[in-house]
């Protein structure tokens, strides 16, 4: 993109509305609809007008900039993939029908790429064979395709979106580390840059796999993802946080007893029974694990557990238990417990109950609970799993302190992914005794047209968007409040024409639209200055700045406006 460039909003392509779509739920959503800067065409898919494509360019060029100053290199590969790579990798029928699939005129299956790990592995394994190749660090910008079940929040989540990810290929893990690092750092200059407020968190890897994961969250009232952090530096997504949880000991003297709790089926009425708190209580969860056998999983009385941990503890597949199903293990709903469990059914518990040792917990009978549980004495888990979610006021892993929540917008996302494509694609290195190793590979995703999304929810007002200049469409907007007069208007033209050639991004008003018209779409767009060109100010050689930001007004004399405003716009630029 240029430096420098000016448009007359008289011909700018920015079709506004005076009312809030009934479509669009977030600040976000609805200023984008209402600014002219998208256009829905079906679902989750959007158009993106010249104001929106312009913000997009310039993160873009963040990302650009980043990446070549860590020594990465763009390229493109086909949106289009042939089935036949995802066959190898396992991940065909493993990643759902956000897949979309396709057939081409040969009846061969195809998907278009929701991310590219098959794609550049493949691409890679035919043409780096040695260790003397290795690093090497690709990326690309492209558009990707889920067919996401509940498309919503405008660009926040749709079916088609422009993304930027890379993947890097290395001999070693110390050379991955590297990698790593210089990748989450630059991501984390990338969101400092387009004016985000981001939050480096522990993830889970998800469909993408790997052992490590770390994502760059926008903190959001508006973000989907929730997270936990703490003052000390630690924070980490909810589906991915080991934290340690207060539990209290269960009521009793620490002894085994068998209490009648009739009408008690739930953690609320148990507690209320007992005159304890639900983090004295213990819960049972029944479920089918991924190989079709029955478990009871008990947690913290006052904690959920998560799905995405769950998955990894018991496989992918897993479901809780049905009614039937229950009744066919026999066990009861409302009372179940670790005491007693009835033959063939495993046995597990949460990791945060180990220490824990007097345990109000069912007793596999209706309307009977068991106080004083003891682990090792009165039943035995056979494993100690990670499934809760973790919840604001739970421990810092790190210093201990109780931890606050939060919601976040993922905005980037890098991983250490391993061996796990290199070995099923066979993207093989031969080392320096000539002995062949899968390639250790990273990867590196940064969400582009969401993280417009992500800008606008942190930066609007009641009036509209308020671009950081960093991203901003257009940098400055002059209005001349009359249009066509032999004052104003030639004020206005001299003024637009001195900024572009300071190298500012200048938006001439030029409609013929009262005043107030002209404000309120100005502010809608969310221009970071407007310079306000008026007979009263020019009668004293002044013309009004504001700050859109602040809102602050301010007279500056027309010799020195245009200076004094280019020498804020670049000093804000990153």
């Amino acid at each position: 993109m240029k430096t420098s460039s000016c448009i007359r909003m008289s011909s700018l392509y920015a079709p506004t509305l005076k009312e809030d779509p009934a479509e669009a739920e977030l600040a976000s959503h609805k200023l984008m609809l209402r600014a002219g800067m998208i256009r829905k065409m079906a679902s989750g898919l959007y158009s993106y007008l010249p104001l929106a494509w312009r913000v997009i360019s310039k993160i873009e060029a963040v990302v650009r900039d980043e990446m070549d100053g860590i020594g990465a290199q763009e390229m493109l590969l086909p949106i289009l993939t042939p089935a036949e790579l995802w066959h190898e990798s396992g991940r065909w029928d493993k990643y759902g029908p956000e897949l979309m699939r396709t057939k081409d005129r040969h009846d061969r299956d195809f998907c278009l790429g929701p991310t590219h790990e098959e794609t550049v592995t493949a691409l890679v394994r035919n043409e780096l064979h040695s260790y003397k190749q290795l690093p090497v660090t690709l990326y690309q910008i492209q558009t990707k395709f889920r067919d996401e079940l509940r498309p919503r929040f405008g660009l926040m989540r749709g079916r088609e979106f422009i993304m930027k990810d890379g993947y890097s290929f290395h001999a070693d893990q110390e050379s991955l580390q590297r990698t790593y690092d210089d990748m989450r750092a630059a991501y984390a200059r990338v969101c400092e840059r387009c004016g985000i407020r981001a939050l480096p968190v522990a993830a889970d890897t998800g469909q993408i796999g790997g052992s490590t994961s770390v994502e760059f969250m926008a903190i959001a009232d508006a973000g989907e993802a929730e997270l936990v952090w703490c003052d000390c530096g630690f924070a980490a997504d909810t589906e991915a946080a080991t934290c340690a949880v207060r539990v209290e000991e269960g009521p009793g003297d620490g002894t085994l007893q068998k209490v009648a709790t009739p009408g008690c089926g739930t953690i609320e009425s148990i507690a209320a029974f007992f005159g304890v708190p639900q983090e004295a209580t213990r819960k049972a969860l029944a479920l089918i694990d991924a190989a079709g056998e029955p478990v009871v999983c008990i947690v913290p009385g006052d904690h959920e557990m998560n799905d995405c941990k769950a998955e990894h503890a018991f496989g992918e597949g897993y479901h809780m238990m049905t009614d039937e199903e229950l009744a066919q293990y026999g066990l009861h709903k409302g009372s179940m417990g670790p005491v007693g469990l009835p033959a063939g059914v495993r046995l597990v518990a949460d990791v945060s109950l180990k220490d824990s040792q007097s345990w109000l917990v069912g007793a596999n009978e209706d309307g009977f609970h068991y106080t004083g549980a003891r682990p090792g004495r009165d039943f035995q888990p056979t494993a100690w799993v990670d499934v809760i979610t973790a919840r604001e006021g739970d421990v810092c892993p790190t210093c201990g302190k109780p931890l606050h929540a939060a919601r976040g917008i993922e905005c980037s996302q890098v991983f250490q992914l391993g061996t796990k494509y290199s070995e099923a694609l066979g993207a093989l290195y031969t080392d320096a005794n000539g002995d062949e190793h899968p390639m250790i590979m990273g990867c590196y995703g940064i969400g582009v047209s969401r993280m417009v999304a992500a800008i606008i929810e942190q930066h609007n007002d009641e009036h509209g968007i308020v671009w950081p200049v960093c991203v901003a469409p257009y940098e400055v907007s002059v209005i001349p409040l009359t249009v066509g007069d032999d004052v104003i208007a030639p004020v206005a033209e001299r003024l637009t024409a001195e900024l572009v050639d300071a190298g500012i991004q200048v938006v001439l008003d030029d409609r013929k639209e009262r005043p107030g018209v002209k404000f309120a779409d100005n502010d809608l767009m969310g221009f970071p200055y407007q310079l306000v060109v008026g007979k009263k100010a020019l009668a004293e050689g002044n013309v009004e700045v504001k700050d859109r930001a602040t809102g602050e007004r301010e007279l500056i004399a027309v010799d020195e406006v245009a200076k004094v405003l280019a020498e804020r716009v670049i000093s804000q630029r990153k």
